[in-house]
C-alpha cells in the first residue's frame, strides 16, 4: 500500500491558500518565502548519516509535526522514498520540495528518511533529509515577508523545544554548507517583472542593485534555475554575521523600489507604446485560446504577457489570482494529474503533456468575451 496521503488528481485540483489569495502589491509580487536550515545534534550531517539514524530522525520529526499542526492546519506527511515520479514533480511544482530532495526519473533508490510535511494550506512546511536534516519554510501571499518569517519562526521555536539543534556559540546554527551557517535563513520574494523584461537594460539595473545590497536574483525555482514567464526570486546571499531581522530588513528595503520601478515602466510603456502592448496581449491570448499543444516555457511567456495586460487594465476577463493558479496547474505534472482521476505514476512524454497543456489553456481562455 502506498504511504503518500494525497491523491494526485485531488492535490492538483486545489492550490495553496497563499497562491490563490491576493496579497499586498499582488500585481508585481506573487509571494514571499522564509526558509531556515537546521541540523539536529547527535546525528551525522548530510551524506554521512547512515540509514538507521536517518529513519529514526525522520520518525521523530513526523511525530512532532503531527502532534503540533503547522500554522494551525492539518499536517500532510509524504514519505518521499515511496513517492512516485508524478507525486514528486507535483510537490516540486508547488514549491513544497526542492529538486535535491525529490529528484525524478532516477533509477537509484532514494536515501532513507527523506520526507516532507506541510500544512494543508501550504503556508508552512518541513523538508526532512535534504542537504541539512531539516529545512523549515513558510510562504505568504504578495509582499508580506514579515508574515512568512513569523510563520517559520513559530515553527522553528516549536521544534527546537523538542529537538536539540546543532549550534555553535561563535558561528550560530551549523549547516552542511558553509553558506548557510549562522542564522540559516534564506528569505526570498517572487516578483513578476514583465515590463522590465521587455527592456533588458532596465532589468539588469535590478540585478546590480540587488548585488550591491548583498541580495541575488534567480529564476522562480531558486538557485540553478532560469527565469520563465518573467518570474524572478530576489533573496539574501549571506547568513553569517547578520541577524535574521537584518536579513529580512534588506529585502523589505529593496523590494518596494523594484516594485515601483516595474510599475513606472509599465505606466511608461502604456503611455508611449499602448498599441504595441495591446497587440502583444491579444496575440498571447490568441495563441493560448487556439493552441493544440504548447511547451511550458512558451505558455509561461504568453501567460506573463496576459498577466501584464490584466494588471494594466487591458484585459478584464480574468483575475491575477486565477492566472497565478493557472501558472502552476499548467506545468508538467499538474497537467497530467488533472487529465483524469487515475493519471498514473510515471511522467508522460513531452508531446503528450504539451497536448494536455494546450487543451487546458484553450478551455480556460475560451471564457474570454469576443
Amino acid at each position: 500500500m502506498r504511504s503518500t496521503p494525497f491523491d494526485p488528481h485531488e492535490f492538483a485540483s486545489r492550490v495553496g491558500t497563499w497562491l490563490s489569495a491576493g496579497g499586498p502589491e499582488g500585481d508585481v509580487v506573487l509571494s514571499c518565502r522564509a526558509r531556515l536550515a537546521r541540523n539536529v545534534a547527535g546525528y551525522a550531517f548530510g551524506t554521512r548519516l547512515d540509514e538507521k539514524p536517518a529513519r529514526e530522525l525522520s520518525a521523530r520529526v513526523r511525530a512532532l509535526v503531527e502532534a503540533q499542526p503547522m500554522d494551525g492546519q492539518e499536517t500532510v506527511w509524504v514519505d518521499l522514498t515511496r513517492a512516485s515520479d508524478l507525486e514528486r514533480m507535483l510537490l516540486r511544482e508547488r514549491h513544497l520540495v526542492s529538486r535535491e530532495l525529490a529528484p525524478v526519473e532516477e533509477r537509484r533508490p532514494s536515501p532513507p528518511g527523506r520526507a516532507v510535511a506541510f500544512a494543508r494550506g501550504e503556508t508552512a512546511l518541513v523538508m526532512v533529509g535534504e542537504e541539512d536534516h531539516l529545512r523549515l519554510c513558510a510562504i505568504a501571499s504578495g509582499f508580506d515577508l514579515e508574515r512568512a518569517f513569523e510563520r517559520v519562526r513559530t515553527l522553528d521555536v516549536a521544534l527546537e523545544q523538542e529537538l536539540e539543534y546543532a549550534v555553535d556559540e561563535r558561528f550560530g546554527y551549523l549547516t552542511a554548507c558553509p553558506t548557510n551557517v549562522g542564522t540559516g535563513l534564506r528569505a526570498s520574494v517572487m516578483v513578476h517583472l514583465a515590463a522590465l523584461g521587455l527592456v533588458r537594460g532596465e532589468l539588469e539595473k535590478v540585478f546590480h542593485a540587488a548585488q550591491r545590497t548583498g541580495l541575488t536574483v534567480r529564476g522562480q525555482y531558486g538557485e540553478g534555475s532560469r527565469a520563465s514567464g518573467d518570474l524572478y526570486q530576489i533573496s539574501n546571499q549571506v547568513t553569517l554575521g547578520r541577524t535574521e531581522s537584518e536579513l529580512v530588513g534588506d529585502l523589505i528595503a529593496l523590494v518596494p523600489d523594484v516594485v515601483a520601478f516595474e510599475r513606472r515602466l509599465r505606466a511608461l510603456l502604456l503611455a508611449e507604446r499602448r498599441r504595441e502592448l495591446e497587440d502583444r496581449v491579444h496575440h498571447a491570448l490568441g495563441v493560448l485560446c487556439n493552441t493544440g499543444q504548447i511547451t511550458t516555457d512558451v505558455a509561461l511567456g504568453h501567460l506573463s504577457t496576459v498577466r501584464l495586460g490584466v494588471a494594466l487594465g487591458l484585459v478584464s476577463d480574468f483575475t491575477l489570482e486565477e492566472l497565478n493558479v493557472l501558472s502552476v496547474q499548467m506545468q508538467r505534472a499538474h497537467v497530467q494529474a488533472l487529465s483524469g482521476p487515475e493519471p498514473g505514476t510515471a511522467l508522460v512524454d513531452a508531446p503528450q503533456r504539451d497536448r494536455l497543456r494546450g487543451g487546458m489553456l484553450a478551455q480556460f481562455f475560451a471564457r474570454r468575451d469576443p
